[in-house]
């Protein structure tokens, strides 16, 4: 054989295993999802046959109406957003560490989840004051996306004017401290009661979801993922440096905009109905890329959205179990997981984009 012919079949036999061990990889997270969906529904404080869920979700005959109740009002929903959430902080994170071309960049460093924060500590801490005394989950929820709404007004405003990539992320970190600095001062004159409440609800908690908010968090971040997706070869344009995405055609002013977006949003309406979760935007599109073995964006992003869903998955189903009755919040998990993961990808060198 001829060298040409020698190097093309080499070239085919690569580019074979390599597209193998990326439908092997997309296949495992896949299947862990649904492995940590069906858990969730099964276990908890009383658990329920494998059969009985079966029957139950699929309308079989002769499910047994407690179980019934259970899974569709308690625990279907929040596993749901478990796995809805997931998905989207994954794609937060893995734009914003594209877009900053820094690989410990996650999707609240821009202040999204000081934001949240802030309108939220206002609804709960503040509402005394005008003689409020109960504040209900849908008004947390809908300031939580109000604040996070406000600070992504603010880093899509600077984004269209500076076009420096980290002037723009310490603005971004500014106004995070900023809103943290508002909370303080709203804690330290509040009613005890309420600072417990606030406390918990900035530990983040997929618990109490209901299927309103599944349905809108469903909508909303499926349309934002597959707009993600739609990025992806800008985004490997990106990569490259700005001029060399500029030179294959990417309007990157416009680019620059979407991406920060996106990321934006999709961070705000998870942190709007669960509260900050952190370390999934941070830790999982590290484990895609060494799972996976490339820096493709249009392999990376199918990749982050299921591997989102499965870790987070977990670590609510850890949250609920590990020392149950009593329930941990999910940042406690998923920094447990998160944590080590991102120590040891830093010192093994392995967090390039």
């Amino acid at each position: 054989m001829t060298e040409p012919v020698i190097n093309t079949i080499t070239t085919e036999v690569f580019l074979a295993r390599r597209w193998k061990r990326f439908a092997l990889v997309l296949g495992l997270f896949a299947a862990g999802v649904c492995l940590f969906l069906l858990l969730n529904i099964v276990l908890g404080s009383v658990t329920i046959p494998l059969g009985d869920t079966v029957r139950v979700i699929f309308g079989g005959a002769g499910s047994d109406e407690a179980y019934s109740a259970i899974i569709w009002n308690i625990r279907l929903p929040r596993a749901l957003g478990a796995v809805l959430g997931g998905a989207a902080l994954a794609v937060s994170g893995l734009l914003l560490q594209v877009f900053f071309r820094n690989p410990i960049v996650g999707p609240f460093v821009l202040g999204i989840s000081s934001g949240a924060s802030f309108t939220v500590a206002l609804a709960m801490l503040g509402s005394y004051l005008i003689g409020v005394t109960v504040v209900s989950s849908l008004a947390l929820s809908l300031a939580a996306f109000i604040g996070a709404l406000l600070v992504m007004g603010v880093v899509l405003m600077v984004a269209s004017k500076i076009r420096d990539i980290i002037t723009l992320l310490v603005i971004g970190l500014m106004t995070g401290y900023v809103a943290s600095a508002l909370s303080s001062f709203l804690i330290a004159f509040a009613q005890s009661e309420n600072v417990h409440r606030f406390v918990i609800w900035t530990m983040g908690s997929f618990s109490g979801f209901r299927w309103e908010e599944v349905r809108l968090l469903a909508i909303i971040g499926i349309i934002l993922l597959i707009a993600s997706y739609l990025l992806a070869k800008p985004l490997n344009a990106f990569l490259l440096g700005e001029d060399y995405a500029r030179s294959m055609g990417v309007n990157v002013k416009r680019f620059r905009y979407m991406v920060v977006f996106i990321s934006c949003a999709l961070a705000a309406i998870v942190t709007a109905f669960a509260g900050p979760v952190a370390f999934i935007g941070l830790a999982v599109p590290h484990l895609a890329r060494l799972s996976l073995g490339t820096s493709d964006n249009r392999i990376l992003i199918p990749a982050s959205i299921l591997a989102g869903a499965m870790i987070t998955s977990l670590c609510d189903l850890l949250a609920r179990m590990l020392f149950a009755p009593v329930e941990l919040p999910v940042s406690a998990t998923t920094a447990i997981f998160g944590a080590p993961m991102v120590i040891f990808f830093l010192i093994k060198g392995k967090t390039t984009i």
